[in-house]
């Protein structure tokens, strides 16, 4: 059954070509990889972020608070089907803390919640729970389709430590229009071509070979965040740029969604 709710540390480091083919070799002694990721294979990741009108929470966010939401909408395949199962994630995040819930909808049952305010039926106790989370959520902040963030992902697992975890993102793209999982991953790239996004998410400590890999590497974490780095170039761009200083709607349905 998959979890619902986490609780955890996250690093993330930027990887070139090189650097990633080195760390990734590794990994075979102490990580084993995730049941999609294995014999070198990879799988997609879906995202829909939502925001509000003003875009508060990824500006509220870009200041570094100490404490931060966002919400989102998340598919490990290509959506096509209502019955779809996807994945509305609430991620909070405390210093250094990541906290994240998330309920387990279809695919219409979310896009009606999040549009129309209809409430899901939940099967389980956690879902149940995790929705009345959203739900008061969504009451301090009315939100609509922001984002669409896809990428490949490859997944590893620690051989003693379920709760560790490293993730090798690539092939970033993002894009405000055509607002919907099951229009596909197309977009502008977020990051250059050969790079990728390295996130370390644990809720212990460090082991002492991760972190003596990456010292001798020269590698150092960095402040990266995929929904905050769109936001910043979207907002950068003049032809989006309103009046009033904020980025303006362009949430652009694509086609009309068949049930």
């Amino acid at each position: 059954m998959a979890l619902t709710t986490f609780q955890r540390s996250e690093m993330k480091f930027i990887l070139n070509e090189n650097q990633f083919q080195i760390l990734r070799a590794r990994l075979d002694q102490y990580m084993k990889p995730d049941e999609y990721c294995k014999c070198g294979k990879d799988y997609a990741v879906y995202n829909l972020y939502y925001d509000t009108q003003d875009n508060y929470l990824i500006r509220s966010s870009l200041q570094k608070p100490k404490y931060k939401e966002k919400i989102r909408l998340r598919s490990y395949k290509y959506p096509i089907f209502p019955h779809d199962e996807v994945f509305l994630e609430l991620k909070k995040k405390s210093m250094q803390t990541v906290f994240k819930r998330r309920a387990i909808l279809t695919l219409r049952e979310a896009y009606d919640y999040l549009e129309m305010g209809i409430r899901p039926k939940c099967d389980t106790y956690m879902n149940r729970q995790v929705m009345n989370e959203i739900d008061y959520f969504l009451s301090l902040h009315p939100v609509k389709p922001a984002s669409c963030i896809t990428y490949r992902r490859m997944a590893f697992f620690g051989r003693y430590d379920k709760d560790f975890r490293i993730t090798f993102d690539y092939d970033l793209r993002s894009r405000r229009k055509n607002l919907r999982l099951e229009c596909g991953s197309f977009g502008d790239a977020l990051l250059n071509e050969g790079q990728y996004l390295m996130e370390v998410k644990i809720s212990g400590a460090v082991p002492k070979w991760l972190a003596d890999t990456l010292a001798d590497m020269g590698l150092y974490r960095q402040s990266f965040s995929k929904y905050g780095r769109e936001y910043t170039r979207y907002r950068m761009s003049d032809t989006h740029m309103g009046s009033d200083g904020f980025v303006g709607d362009a949430a652009i349905a694509c086609s009309d969604y068949h049930s």
